[in-house]
This record gives structure tokens, sequence and C-alpha cells, in this order.
């Protein structure tokens, strides 16, 4: 369990009592097989409770917002999604490959597998079709070095996600806003290395990082503009603020646009 606050370091320091701690070079985990018997703290487990991203191929678009730590959440969305992509590349060369056979029996076989693979299993078993044909996924995050904790599913989105279903937006705010005279040297350096290697230099990733905050005005905008008569899920893992004025603007947005934002918040 990661001590990130009060809650977590609390019990770190309940087990820490009770349990012998590791020896230098060996495992991180607190022990407690040791011959005598100990009395271990009581555990009361409530839930499990749904998560609201757990909803997200109910929309046409989705909108996945983390800030530090809560990108955790959307994580597991962005697999689902690479999942389903993955599988709708591998149909476009069977049915590629068929049509040069015997296109009729090309047409009914494809018509089959993208009825069967656009399919998913619930968690109470009952099938399920993914609405969702856009995902944009923006990361905020103050320390550099949380970009390694999801290095591997953003390269997989970036090399497999051909069609571009899938975009993906890495913010860092300790460093000044794009535009900005003082970041305007690492600007440079960053955009010729992402040029010439295909590498970020602050995320370690094929996705290019930005600086500062977003504009979350100008994100959903952009989105509503681009998806007319829409239904986009807005989903949020991060602090109250933010989501207060993630909420106002979706509010705002419905109200004038043509597209339908709904908003969905969750702490982690």
């Amino acid at each position: 369990i990661r001590q990130l606050g009060d809650w977590t370091e609390g019990i770190k320091k309940a087990f820490s009592v009770v349990c012998q701690a590791p020896e230098p070079g060996k495992s991180g985990l607190l022990r407690a097989d040791g011959p005598n018997h100990i009395s271990l703290p009581e555990l009361l487990i409530d839930g499990p409770y749904g998560a609201p991203a757990q909803d997200h191929w109910k929309y046409d678009v989705v909108l996945l917002v983390g800030l530090g730590i809560g990108a955790t959440p959307f994580i597991s969305i962005l697999r689902d999604l690479l999942n389903n992509i993955i599988k709708q590349n591998e149909q476009d060369v069977i049915s590629m490959s068929g049509s040069r056979s015997n296109s009729n029996i090309s047409s009914d076989h494809s018509s089959s597998c993208l009825n069967s693979e656009a399919r998913f299993r619930s968690p109470q078993n009952q099938t399920r079709t993914l609405m969702t044909k856009n995902a944009y996924f923006y990361w905020v995050t103050r320390e550099q070095g949380s970009f390694d904790w999801f290095k591997e599913i953003m390269n997989e989105v970036a090399d497999l996600d051909i069609k571009g279903v899938i975009e993906m937006h890495n913010y860092l705010t300790s460093v000044y806003e794009e535009g900005d005279t003082r970041s305007t040297l690492l600007t440079m350096i960053q955009t010729l290395n992402h040029a010439k290697n295909g590498v970020d230099i602050f995320s370690g990733t094929k996705v290019r990082t930005h600086f500062g905050r977003p504009k979350w005005k100008k994100v959903l905008s952009k989105i509503s503009t681009k998806h007319r008569n829409a239904r986009i899920g807005v989903f949020y893992c991060g602090v109250p603020s933010l989501g207060k004025e993630l909420a106002t603007l979706c509010h705002e947005f419905n109200q004038t646009g043509c597209s339908r934002f709904e908003f969905h918040k969750e702490q982690f």
C-alpha cells in the first residue's frame, strides 16, 4: 500500500508495531510469520463499490482527467480501449485477406466476427457493446518521475493506435507554461529530441509533455466542436477544486452546445 497521506501512513504504523521489519536487501514486506503468535490489527472490509469510470463504454466519447496518482483509475480504461483497437486491427487484416479469396464468404465472416469482437463481458457476466469511438486522456502532475508509472501503456497506445482513437496529453506543472520565455530553451530541446528520436525527454514516452496546466475551457470547446451531437463522458480523479471547475464547464457547454457532457468524479 502506497503511503501518501494520514490514512495510509496510519495503516503502516499499525502494522509496523506488531510486524517484524524486513532484513536489509530482502523484500520490503513487513513479516508476521515468526514462531510467536502475534495479534494483528483487525481489518473491516466494506464494499466493493463500483467506480464511476466503469460506465465509460456507454459514451460515444470519453474525456479522462487525472491529477498525479489520480490517473490510476483511467489506465484500465485505456487498456480496455487498446484491447478493442487491437482486436479491430486484427479483424481488419482478416477481412482484407478474406476479401481477396472469396468476397461472399468474407462478408459473412467479417460481419459475424465484428459483432462478436465488439461485445464484452460485464462484471455481471452480461454482454455489453463498446460504444466509445474516441478518448482523450489528460494527465496533470507536478513530479516528472510520475510519468514512469504508466510508461508502458502509453507507449503501447502510441504504437498500436493507428487510427488515432486515443489522444493523450501529459502536463508537467513544475515547469513554466509553454510560450513563457523561461521555458523556451526547454521547449526547443524537447521539440528537437522528439523529432529526432520520437521520445519525449521529460516523460520518457512517445507522448509529448506540455508545460503548465491545460486550458480546460479550450479543451472542452475543441471536443464539443469535433464531436457534435455526441454523448461525452467526463471522468475526473483529483483535488475537489478542479472537479468543481470541470463540472461547471460541462454544465455551461450543455446549455449552449450541441453535445451532451456528463460529469463523473471519484477520489483516489
